[in-house]
């Protein structure tokens, strides 16, 4: 009969469509699409003939007729999910753009070109691939832990590899961190390689062999660094900070800086890390402050951001004065007696050293007995003063980065055995 013709090619059509939908369905994950809800296939086949046979039509209906029926059903269709098919792609688009890596450029300032400084990108891993680099996120693969998650070693793409694994509760935290480190790098700034967004938030870093500064001057296992070393990382850091204060527009101000977050590579080369609680200086200028909510670590706040919230390069530079206290004695930011009460911070007991009668020879009491006398004593006083200053509590009173960069590679030029210690190695001179 052509009404059985005619049915079963109407069926092939719409078969084949179905199959069109359904492979767009899944691609676009909509909810699973079975053939009761298409027309074709809800409606009884033998109603379908007997009422064209009751109605007089028999084998004589029109082919043109029942073809036309067929045909308006399916464009109806067609016009009918064509436009969901459009608003559920352009929803993933945006999804898709809304979880993307922050990639638009920053302004560099005219040091855009100095020597270790590019601009890169970040990779996108995939969840799947964190979990088997680090067997599920296992305890074996744990190396640290911090305020905003955990810290595991792993091996990917063939580069070893720092993972950090953060809650998703840290979104500014993790922001933060993407906003400072996938648009410019900095030789002395950890590297960042890239990040994933799915389940929780990760960020994946290079993996730096040596540790941590707290660890080398306060922890147990480590051999003391020697005096050459600390002025070294000394320097390293400070040229780190005086990047992100003197060669972005605006300015980014760390927030955080303290030994804990300054990273020692396999050669001893310092680089600063954990910009979580970086803050962007929109004014873009050094010299004004803006008020914010107060975060960072007790005994690295100066006094006008502790009290007030103020937030400028001077935040950095203030805690940037603690570390080389610590350098130099190697006792934490805050220094506690036996006794619970008593507790004195490095700036104090450093203040009162140096306005001894005799400042060179108090020093000494505060240097790091694991030096074992191995240091040039004018040179510990000079980065003693230098500390001191860094530390004034009127902000506009302490030097900026750039200074104190300065002053440190004038330091080590009057000694040989620092000029030596100070020289770029190979590595760097390449990356220039």
């Amino acid at each position: 009969m052509v009404v059985t013709a005619l049915w079963n090619q109407a069926c092939a059509v719409q078969a084949h469509f179905y199959a069109f939908v359904s492979y767009y369905a899944s691609i676009l994950r909509l909810p699973n699409i079975s053939k009761q809800n298409w027309m074709v296939y809800s409606i009884d086949k033998q109603k379908v003939i007997n009422s064209c046979i009751l109605h007089g039509t028999g084998n004589t209906l029109s082919g043109g007729a029942v073809a036309g029926i067929v045909v308006a059903c399916i464009v109806i269709l067609i016009v009918g999910i064509w436009p969901v098919v459009i608003y559920y792609r352009r929803q993933k688009t945006r999804k898709a753009k809304s979880l993307r890596c922050p990639e638009d450029s920053v302004q560099l300032g005219s040091a855009s070109q100095d020597e270790g400084i590019k601009v890169d990108r970040s990779i996108q891993f995939s969840y799947e691939e964190l979990c088997n680099a680090t067997h599920n996120f296992s305890m074996e693969h744990k190396i640290g832990q911090g305020g905003f998650g955990s810290v595991y070693y792993a091996e990917l793409r063939g580069e070893k590899a720092a993972i950090k694994k953060m809650d998703t509760k840290a979104t500014q935290e993790f922001l933060a961190e993407l906003k400072v480190l996938t648009r410019v790098h900095h030789l002395n700034l950890v590297r960042l390689i890239g990040y994933c967004v799915e389940s929780c938030l990760f960020l994946v870093y290079e993996f730096i062999e040596n540790g941590n500064l707290s660890q080398h001057l306060h922890g147990t296992g480590y051999e003391p660094l020697s005096w050459t070393s600390r002025v070294r990382i000394a320097l390293d850091s400070a040229r780190g900070l005086e990047y992100i204060h003197e060669h972005t527009v605006p300015v980014y101000v760390h927030r955080d800086i303290k030994s804990a977050n300054i990273l020692i590579d396999k050669d001893f080369r310092a680089k600063v890390a954990d910009f979580g609680l970086t803050k962007l200086a929109e004014i873009g200028t050094a010299s004004q402050s803006l008020p914010t909510r107060v975060v960072g670590t007790f005994g690295y706040m100066p006094p006008e951001y502790a009290r007030y919230g103020e937030v400028s390069p001077k935040v950095d530079v203030y805690a940037f004065g603690i570390v080389l206290f610590e350098l130099i004695s190697a006792k934490e930011a805050i220094v506690r007696s036996t006794e619970v009460t008593y507790a004195k911070s490095l700036v104090y007991l450093f203040e009162e050293t140096l306005s001894m009668p005799d400042p060179q020879e108090a020093l000494q009491e505060l240097i790091d007995p694991r030096l074992g006398g191995d240091y040039p004593i004018d040179s510990v006083l000079k980065i003693a003063s230098l500390a001191k200053s860094c530390t004034h509590e009127e902000p506009s009173m302490r030097p900026t980065m750039r200074s104190v960069v300065v002053a440190l590679m004038a330091l080590s030029s009057k000694d040989s055995e620092l000029t030596r210690g100070l020289e770029l190695s190979p590595r760097e001179l390449k990356s220039g």
